[in-house]
């Protein structure tokens, strides 16, 4: 990490200390308390001390100081979220071991948590966005040295280049074959890589090579711990890319582990079932009783037919179901070509009508599969469900796609919120989306489900170029 951007975290660690105290004191200006006027008591002093070390140990907790570059704003406004969470715990432990000298009102107290939680928000996006300006800059990109050039290696310098922001700089590779690698510039052979440590600024070294050289591999490390310069690999693991994998120790050997998907376990299907539930309830009572037959009012006087549409999709374990959509299509519309090709909706497509046209770009024909998610065949987050046609298209030309079967299809997935979403014209874009959902079902947690709640509700907010 370079001195520049090590400054940058610093700071991004010590600004929340001056937002507990005007979240603080802002609460106090609207509910000020007796207990703060009598002189020679220092209560706002001591809950002042008393906030910034619970903040900074729920911090610690939930790894929000971490190196977020590479994840998206919402994620790291889960991050937040769960760092408030903790933070009213610990605070709430210190002012009831203190209830008897200090007394705080619940309305001051809330009004201080929501203070401190948009104050928060704001201050780690504007950085955020200052960062992104600096790093667009290069003044604070660190110096990437990739050894290799597997397909891995490919995949990680086309990423560093498109999202500049994650602030890596590729200034060349080394590979003892492969002379061109998408216009990064070639170094030399392996065996270089001392010359080229001393030559050049090299921040971090990213290893990149195939199991088989793992001679190679000691040598590059050796170099690495001789010049001091961080190191870091990216297993060549695509043979076991169907799998959730990982890392850990026995004594002081790396072992990979293939283990059971997350999904697999029963207290993980319980706590998934149950917000699925409770969200999708939470649907119909606050929005779903009124906005659903008003939307279903509309397309009758838009457009004539019924106003669901039904359509048989593929779900958990390969089981067929009956997916429930606004209808968004004139009736009779065509549903495959004259070759007997199946068409998936295109922009412009003649068949979407014109209320259907608004429906798809703000997802509102999707609101009908809550019940779904009731009924139990669907979730709130999870794999897209594809027709019975894009899936025996699929299954022979995409790898691993069967395996998206491994869980229940959701409303909104990993893959949406990433850019996979919309017509698949090729079989690479299938394949991005399938790899996108499958790093979903192997890497499943309960904040990952919030993440893309969250990431899909922005997008929503903004629109997407990929919805129609």
């Amino acid at each position: 990490m370079t001195q520049r951007h090590l400054k940058y975290r610093i700071v991004r660690c010590l600004i929340d200390t001056p937002i507990i105290f005007v979240a603080l004191l802002i609460a106090y200006n609207y509910f000020p308390l007796p207990e703060f006027i009598y002189p020679g008591r220092p209560f706002i002093s001591i809950l002042f001390i008393f906030s910034v070390v619970s903040w900074y140990i729920a911090a610690q907790f939930t790894s929000l100081y971490s190196d977020l570059r590479s994840k998206k704003f919402s994620e790291e406004i889960i991050y937040i979220l769960f760092t408030v969470f903790l933070f009213f715990i610990l605070l709430s432990f210190f002012l009831f071991m203190l209830r008897e000298e200090l007394y705080i009102r619940n309305k001051f107290l809330a009004l201080f948590l929501l203070v401190l939680t948009m104050m928060v928000i704001a201050t780690k996006y504007m950085l955020r966005k200052y960062l992104h300006q600096i790093l667009y800059t290069g003044r604070l990109n660190e110096n990437i040295l990739l050894i290799g050039a597997t397909q891995a290696a490919k995949d990680f310098y086309d990423t560093i280049n498109r999202h500049y922001f994650y602030g890596y700089k590729c200034v060349g590779f080394l590979d003892n074959e492969i002379e061109k690698l998408n216009g990064c510039p070639n170094l030399g052979k392996i065996e270089d890589i001392s010359r080229v440590l001393e030559d050049n600024v090299i921040d971090e070294v990213v290893i990149a090579l195939p199991n088989s050289q793992h001679n190679d591999m000691r040598i590059c490390m050796e170099a690495c711990d001789l010049y001091g310069r961080r190191v870091r690999i990216i297993p060549d693991l695509y043979t076991y890319a169907s799998s959730n994998i990982q890392i850990n120790n026995i004594g002081m050997l790396p072992v990979i582990n293939l283990r059971a998907l997350p999904q697999d376990r029963a207290a993980n299907k319980i706590v998934k079932r149950a917000f699925d539930v409770l969200f999708s309830l939470s649907f119909f009572v606050f929005l779903g009783w009124w906005l659903l037959p008003l939307i279903a009012l509309i397309i009758k006087l838009t457009s004539k037919g019924p106003v669901l549409f039904k359509q048989e999709r593929w779900g958990l374990n390969n089981h067929l179901i009956v997916c429930y959509k606004f209808r968004s299509m004139y009736v009779n519309s065509p549903e495959s070509d004259s070759n007997g090709k199946f068409l998936q909706a295109s922009p412009n497509d003649v068949r979407v009508t014109g209320w259907g046209r608004f429906m798809r770009k703000w997802n509102i024909d999707e609101l009908p599969q809550f019940w779904n998610v009731l009924l139990g065949n669907m979730s709130i987050v999870g794999p897209r469900p594809h027709v019975t046609p894009l899936n025996v298209s699929s299954m022979h030309k995409v790898d691993r796609y069967m395996l998206r079967h491994l869980v229940k299809p959701g409303i909104t997935g990993w893959a949406q919120v990433n850019g996979s979403r919309g017509e698949t014209k090729t079989p690479y874009d299938m394949q991005k989306r399938v790899n996108h959902d499958l790093y979903y079902i192997h890497n499943w947690t309960f904040q990952l489900d919030l993440q893309i709640i969250l990431q899909t509700i922005i997008t929503i907010i903004k629109g997407d170029q990929h919805a129609y």
